[in-house]
């Protein structure tokens, strides 16, 4: 489809400042405001700028123009920016052009450009021309213009060979250029002259090029004395990984270098002539080399890097402590190889695990990353040198031997240790006491060696771990055969979820001391650990230091909630995704410090009065995803008033009308997080699953009226039954007995005495005889069915060619007829155009209405157009039963014929609406 805008759209709001038009099928640029500073026509089908398309727009800043021609939005045509055509946006800073499929840089682009992005076109050769005059340019992007097509996610067009090409100059007059992409561009050399000049460089991407040998020889990083961070990743040369790689001596130019990339290279050994410049790099506080199939690595090397915060070795394959002896030549050594399809897959991530209650390792000093390498034991000579490093990360590796207190003796210094997703085997009573200042330790996913029948656990070790203050044992299905009980004064939280708790619970006794030994334990997740009960004994021998106490996702079906007193500083329970019906057995008892308490994703439908009320120090409450009908007031009493957080979406609430929740969750709706687009009505049907603010007033009737429709409904039902049946069964002798019944009644029938009766017409009929169709309606329809098709009921009608009288006057005709009627009934085909006898009748009808005091007039119309006239349509709201209109469906004529016998013999007094106006009456 294409979207159509109106030349003034836009410039009906003359102080507009930001449109974005993305995603819409416009072929040009729409008139826009002045005022506009901002403005987005991606991913269209503007395929043309010239200077007449954003012609006005001082004030423009930003203008985003990406995808417009490209794999997925294909186009016959590359975009085209008319030389000079953005000249006249005096105040651009902002401008992109990506995905585009432009060869050349727009020319005559505006001085004030600060970020210029062209990435993703087809523009294979810079010249300093064509970024002329750009000195104000603070980021360019020309990346992905000449791609290197085997490392593309995308459809992908090979660079030509030869290509890309370079001026020296390109870049030497963008002064304040701080940050360069030249990614996915196809380089296999650095040109020094390319960077002479970017003085104030602050980031330089040069990733996914072929760069791999030039990285050890190049010289063009001497005179880049402000870079900060520098990326070469995935700069590998196909099919080939060097057995040794040494970066060139410029390295150490780029004195204020912060982070290094260079994962993808694919070197196969780590050494201390590897990255020797960059151990001058005061700065220098990251080093990513992930991914590069290293399998010898000499860890001690990063001792010399003063600054260094972090280092990235994971997904290599290191195994364990190098042997390397000797210096290998720089780049050389090469083997060739087929890479394997998952080779340069991104790495997966990790599965979440204690992150949320250990120390984050970005806030220590020194941080190395071995995880989802090949390691199967551990040994002191890999951390030799590295007493200094504070976090060590070991997970997802194939580590499987029994740590007995010596595997990390050089790491006097460690205070994180995640060996997550391994094999310990955790046996000996001095496991990693060799670690003093030890706070952190991750030992979640370790779950074979627990998983072996008839082999035992110690866990004694936690006791010597005087520092240890976070320690995870999750999912490591731990069930049986393990310390009776965990030791340790200074751990303060503990995540045991996804173990089997329960079943150790039910070894009677055995297990029921289990957490009293940790004195100070303030955090305690016990998620999936297969609990179907919790008895107040069990919560008895808890810690009574605990703060925090989660069970999520186990099968508890109740909870004694009086048995909380036996943890006087529980400040969070949660209970979510449990099996709870409802909230009753008592209530949360007076006294607790109970602040959060989380019970969503259960089954709760009833909530006890009073409930929550004796918490005083409640302040967060989650009951999402139940199934209560209501929110009610006095669950909470005046607690009320102080929650900050009620959350009750994705509960099916009986919208009733009159719903007392609604007005309770407009008391607190400071505290309801997505009031009104995230509560959701669960019921009556034509409400499920639309806000509770969406319900239909019409649906909210008075209980009495419902009642009277009913019985009204109910007494329409056995008449349209009964009498359709009497009908059938006895229908003559009824229609006789009415009708005896009707002629004794006084007013039935025409009496006498009355003026009327002497009249001898009851109607005089008005018509156009100089049209046939009119003139043919009148003498066979008409006529036929009120004097002949009536019985004894037929109609006396006076027509002027059969009961005038020859040698009157035509006015003494006309007034006879007129006086001598009961009804004057005008036929028409047309009201626009009325003239000659029909004129003249009505005339004498109105004489008639102000002498007598009688409206005699009665129109009947032919063609649906006469009902326009403005006469017609007062006299219908006045006196509608006096305005006849012809039907044209014969199903209709029978009524017709009966509404027009009943108006030809009725007095149209009876007729006129009586909330307009009091109609004439005879005396």
């Amino acid at each position: 489809c294409h979207m159509t805008i109106e030349p003034s759209t836009f410039l009906a709001v003359p102080t507009l400042e930001e449109l974005n038009l993305s995603y819409n099928n416009i072929m040009t640029v729409p008139a826009l405001p002045k005022s506009l500073i901002s403005l987005s026509l991606s991913h269209t089908n503007i395929l043309m700028l010239d200077s007449a398309s954003l012609a006005g727009l001082h004030a423009l800043r930003f203008l985003f123009m990406d995808g417009n021609c490209y794999y997925k939005n294909p186009c016959r045509q590359a975009l085209e920016v008319a030389p000079g055509a953005l000249l006249g946006l005096g105040n651009l800073t902002h401008l992109s052009l990506k995905y585009n499929n432009l060869t050349v840089v727009p020319r005559n682009l505006p001085s004030s450009l600060e970020y210029l992005l062209l990435s993703y076109n087809r523009i294979v050769k810079l010249a300093p021309e064509d970024l002329a005059n750009l000195t104000a340019l603070r980021v360019l992007d020309v990346g992905g213009n000449c791609r290197r097509c085997d490392h593309a996610p995308n459809p992908c067009m090979e660079c030509p060979r030869h290509f890309p090409q370079l001026h020296p100059d390109t870049f030497s007059h963008l002064s304040r250029l701080e940050g360069l992409v030249l990614k996915d561009s196809s380089l296999s050399w650095l040109n020094a002259s390319w960077f002479r000049g970017l003085g104030n460089l602050r980031v330089l991407d040069l990733s996914e090029n072929f760069l791999y040998k030039c990285i050890t020889k190049t010289k063009a990083f001497q005179g880049l004395t402000q870079l900060r961070k520098l990326n070469l990743s995935f700069n590998y040369q196909k099919r080939v990984s060097f057995a040794h790689l040494s970066l060139a001596p410029s390295f150490g130019s780029l004195v204020a270098l912060k982070e290094l990339d260079m994962h993808g290279i694919f070197f196969r050994s780590l050494d201390e002539t590897t990255l020797r410049p960059l151990a001058r790099l005061p700065m220098l506080q990251t080093l990513r080399l992930q991914m590069n199939f290293i399998n010898q690595a000499q860890l001690g090397i990063f001792r010399a890097f003063p600054g260094l915060r972090y280092v990235d070795l994971s997904d290599n394959r290191i195994s364990g402590a190098s042997e390397l002896t000797a210096t290998m030549g720089e780049a050389d050594g090469e083997e060739k190889f087929w890479l394997q399809p998952g080779d340069l897959a991104p790495a997966p991530v990790d599965t979440p695990s204690s992150e949320d209650f250990r120390p984050n390792c970005s806030t220590l000093n020194f941080t190395l990353d071995l995880s989802r390498n090949n390691l199967v034991t551990v040994q002191p000579e890999m951390f030799a040198q590295l007493s200094h490093l504070q976090c060590l990360r070991l997970s997802h590796n194939c580590i499987s031997q029994a740590v007995n207190g010596s595997q990390f003796l050089p790491l006097t210094g460690l205070q994180v240790l995640d060996l997550s997703h391994n094999k310990l085997d955790l046996y000996h009573e001095h496991s990693f006491t060799e670690l003093p200042r030890l706070e952190a330790l991750d030992l979640s996913y370790n779950s074979q060696p627990f998983g072996m029948q008839g082999v035992g656990h110690n866990f004694s070790f936690m006791a010597h771990l005087r520092t240890l203050r976070h320690l995870s044992l999750a999912h490591n299905n731990i069930h049986s055969q393990v310390s009776q009980q965990l030791c340790s004064t200074s751990l303060r939280a503990l995540d045991f979820s996804g173990n089997a708790l329960g079943h150790m619970w039910a070894e009677g006794d055995l297990y029921l001391h289990f957490f009293q030994g940790l004195s100070g334990l303030i955090w305690l997740d016990l998620s999936q650990n297969r609990l179907h009960t919790l008895l107040p004994q069990t919560l008895r021998n808890l810690p009574k230091s605990l703060q925090v106490l989660r069970l999520r996702d186990n099968y508890l079906a109740f909870f004694k909630w009086w048995s909380l007193h036996f943890l006087p500083k529980l400040e969070v329970l949660d209970l979510a995704g449990n099996q709870l019906k409802a909230l009753t057995n008592g209530s949360l008892p007076a006294g607790t410090r109970l602040r959060r308490l989380d019970v969503s994703c259960n089954s709760i439908s009833f909530v006890a009065p009073g409930f929550f009320s004796k918490a005083k120090e409640l302040r967060e409450l989650n009951l999402s995803a139940n199934a209560l009908k209501t929110v009610d007031h006095s669950w909470f009493g005046p607690l009320a008033s102080a929650l900050r957080i009620l959350d009750v979406s994705a509960n099916p609430l009986h919208c009733a009308c009159g719903a007392a929740f609604m007005d309770f969750l407009l008391e607190v709706q400071a505290a309801v997080p997505g009031l009104p687009s995230r509560v959701k009505c669960g019921s009556p049907g034509q409400l499920q699953g639309l806000s509770i603010f969406a319900q239909d007033l019409r649906l909210c009737l008075d209980e009495a009226l419902s009642w009277d429709c009913f019985a009204l409904s109910l007494l329409a039902v056995a008449l349209g039954l009964g009498v359709p049946m009497l009908h059938h069964l006895c229908g003559w002798d009824l229609w006789y007995c009415f009708h005896l019944c009707l002629a004794w009644l006084p007013w039935r029938g025409r009496q006498s005495g009355r003026g009327e009766d002497a009249l001898p017409y009851d109607a005089f009929v008005v018509f156009d005889k100089t049209q046939s169709a009119v003139a043919d309606w009148v003498y066979n329809e008409l006529r036929g069915q009120l004097e002949e098709c009536r019985g004894r009921w037929a109609l006396r009608l006076c027509l002027e060619e059969r009961d005038w009288l020859p040698g009157k006057t035509l006015f003494e005709n006309l007034w006879a007829s007129v006086y001598g009627s009961r009804k004057t009934l005008f036929v028409l085909a047309h009201t626009d155009r009325v003239s000659g006898l029909l004129r003249a009748s009505f005339l004498l009808a109105q004489q008639r209405l102000l002498e007598d005091r009688k409206d005699v007039v009665v129109l009947v119309i032919l063609s649906p157009d006469g009902r326009r006239s403005r006469y017609v349509r007062l006299r219908q709201r006045l006196c509608r039963q006096s305005v006849l209109l012809w039907p044209h469906q014969p199903s209709g004529q029978r009524s017709f014929w009966a509404q027009l016998g009943m108006a030809l013999t009725r007095d149209n007094h009876h007729f006129y609406n009586r909330n307009f106006c009091q109609g004439p009456t005879a005396e």
